[in-house]
């Protein structure tokens, strides 16, 4: 699903797309800004958006082998809740069951 997708399911359950866009990209902004400042966003059930540091190391250069410096730098970092997870384990269960061969 893309962003026109979720706000075309989002329009079906408020009844109105404009809404429906204005409510999905006030709460990626606000999330993406307030991460971007340090902060740790839960939303409970879903899971958790934070920022995250990597420090600076070594490492290679797939080409040639040659150690390189790679830079310290900072991401987002997410973590899913416990519902989500579940639901998403179950939705895995049922793609397996689709995808297995019947038994002759």
């Amino acid at each position: 699903m893309n962003k026109k997708e979720l706000v075309d399911a989002i329009a079906d359950r408020v009844g109105d797309k404009k809404t429906a866009t204005e409510a999905i990209n006030a709460v990626i902004d606000t999330i993406q800004q307030a991460v971007a400042n340090g902060d740790k966003v839960t939303i409970t059930g879903f899971g958790a958006f934070e920022m995250a540091h990597k420090p600076a190391r070594t490492g290679r250069n797939p080409s040639t082998g040659e150690p390189i410096q790679v830079a310290e730098s900072w991401a987002p970092k997410f973590r899913p809740g416990a519902d989500f997870k579940d639901q998403v384990n179950e939705g895995g269960k049922k793609q397996q069951r689709k995808q297995l061969p019947a038994a002759a």
